[in-house]
């Protein structure tokens, strides 16, 4: 596996409109991404620069653009909240070392070529935890757009702050810009958006009328310094030593770990995106290297953490970028704005940057899932609703992790049942016309108890077997034919043993035929008699 992807110029006007296109889209959401995470606004453009840069460069899938993400900036936020209230000094820097981890667990991963199985990942887990991302979101902006600039937390924190707020929509400033950010980005026609992307003609224009009416917006309650982003830094990033505090290690490797594994997850879903559109196959393994790479820089440097980002990906392909060009272009342009655009940026409304995160929060959520609810079959429904409710109201990884269970406990359920019906029981001769003649004389002494097993066993199918044989009656002989079994594990092989028990203690005569030879030896070894077995 080749780690730089190839790079050709055939492309090159392509790459370059794309390139562009998807730094004019990213711009704003980088800034307000950098300003939800706690970390600032320069850490989301940070963030943009050395992740969108690194990823396309050593990443897996060519058109890819990374950088912040809702689903990433979510997760850094609550991590950057959580130490700076532990330690108020090294807090931040302990925060940029979980980005800087979890760019190394995913090289691992990418080396461990783990890629694969992080695809499999249920759409109804993926579309609860995407949904609560998404509300999440939407609810961390309820503050910023309604001018209450000091209540921060939660979600539960912030439903319960405003909830006490006496004059809740008393801020005209704030309001008053957010709606018409809210109107620009969703009601713009789009032959205008197709060229100029809303949410930067919401993001200039929001800046500019403040700039240039003040008086209109600001009031004693609301002044202007408190409406706007203000002062970011200016030129490139500085070099950022690890800060490593041993007393809390486990939970910043869990921390790094969540970053991880979320980050994996939205860049492989991104990529999965981006094959659809281009008609191509992404490197999935490649790709978390990629992804690793550019999270472990931006952690040295200040960096939000990032992943492929579906919005600036379409952006990008859509306006012709195809190769790793447009995405390390997008960087580019990035960096150069940071550098000379720094003035311009501080005048940004802070209730402009929390409007665009609302539209990034509606579009993250899975409409497509709540429209077909009604048709989705109920365990799926409850699965979704599970994750999403754990998501907004509790904790990210644990959503996810119950999901997993659920989902697997879902799947084990409907293995089991093709299992069972895969067990064919015959006592007469009128349901052997399927086997063999010498099963079938077997049958015709009566008294004859046969059991034909099919495929591999799971526990759940050997308990199924068990408790099918124990309620039978009228036999004094039992056959289990094993021809068509592979393999089994401890729990079937268990089940065997006693169901030859259940034989003994009815003074019921039992065969268990066609066994292969490790069939054969592994009942041996759990103690099945090998006179019985044939």
């Amino acid at each position: 596996m080749k780690l730089v992807e190839s790079i050709n110029l055939n492309n090159i006007r392509g790459d370059i409109t794309g390139g562009i296109t998807a730094a004019i889209v990213a711009l704003p959401f980088a800034l307000a991404m950098g300003l939800a995470s706690g970390a600032g606004a320069e850490a989301g453009l940070y963030g943009a620069i050395i992740t969108g840069f690194f990823a396309a460069i050593f990443g897996g899938t060519p058109s890819q653009v990374s950088g912040p993400t809702g689903p990433m900036t979510i997760v850094m936020s609550l991590i950057v909240t959580k130490y700076l209230a532990i330690y108020p000094d090294t807090g931040l820097a302990l925060a940029f070392f979980t980005v800087f981890l979890a760019g190394i667990f995913q090289i691992c991963f990418g080396l461990l070529k783990l890629g694969k199985y992080i695809n499999l990942m249920p759409h109804a887990v993926i579309s609860g935890f995407m949904t609560g991302i998404g509300v999440i979101i939407i609810v961390l902006q309820l503050p910023q757009i309604l001018g209450f600039y000091d209540i921060k937390g939660s979600t539960l924190n912030i439903f319960s702050e405003l909830g006490n707020v006496s004059q809740l929509f008393n801020n005209f400033g704030a309001i008053s810009l957010s709606i018409m950010t809210l109107i620009i980005i969703y009601l713009l026609p789009k032959r205008i958006t197709r060229i100029v992307p809303s949410p930067l003609i919401a993001l200039t224009f929001g800046t500019l009328i403040l700039l240039i009416l003040p008086e209109y917006f600001a009031s004693n309650s609301e002044p202007y310094s408190k409406m706007i982003l203000g002062d970011i830094p200016t030129g490139l990033p500085s070099f950022q030593l690890p800060a490593i505090e041993l007393s809390i290690i486990v939970d910043l490797i869990i921390s790094a770990l969540t970053l991880a594994i979320l980050g994996s997850i939205d860049s492989l879903l991104t990529s999965l995106v981006a094959d659809e559109i281009t008609r191509t196959h992404h490197d999935s393994n490649k790709e978390l290297i990629g992804q690793g790479i550019g999270n472990t820089l931006s952690g040295l440097f200040g960096g939000l953490p990032g992943a492929g980002a579906t919005m600036r990906t379409m952006a990008n392909v859509k306006a012709g970028g195809f190769t790793p060009i447009s995405g390390s272009l997008h960087a580019i342009l990035l960096l150069i704005i940071v550098l000379v655009g720094g003035k311009f940026a501080s005048h940004i409304p802070l209730a402009v940057l929390g409007a665009i995160l609302v539209k990034v929060g509606t579009d993250i959520i899975d409409w497509n899932f709540l429209k077909k609810i009604s048709k989705i079959p109920k365990v799926s429904v409850v699965m979704m609703t599970t994750v999403l409710i754990i998501t907004v109201f509790y904790n990210l990884m644990v959503a996810v992790a119950v999901g997993l269970v659920m989902a697997s406990l879902v799947l084990l359920q409907r293995i089991t049942e093709l299992q069972l019906e895969g067990i064919v029981a015959i006592q007469s001769i009128e349901d052997a016309s399927h086997l063999d003649e010498s099963h079938q004389e077997l049958i015709r002494k009566g008294q004859t108890l046969f059991y034909q097993l099919n495929g591999l066993m799971s526990f759940g199918s050997a308990k199924g077997l068990v408790k099918d044989f124990s309620v039978r009656s009228n036999y004094s002989n039992a056959i289990l034919d094993l021809s068509n079994v592979p393999n089994i594990d401890y729990t079937t092989s268990r089940g065997i043993a006693e169901i030859c028990k259940i034989c003994e203690e009815r003074s019921i005569e039992i065969k268990v035929i066609g066994t292969n030879d490790k069939v054969h030896k592994f009942l041996e070894n759990i103690g099945v008699d090998n006179s019985i077995i044939e």
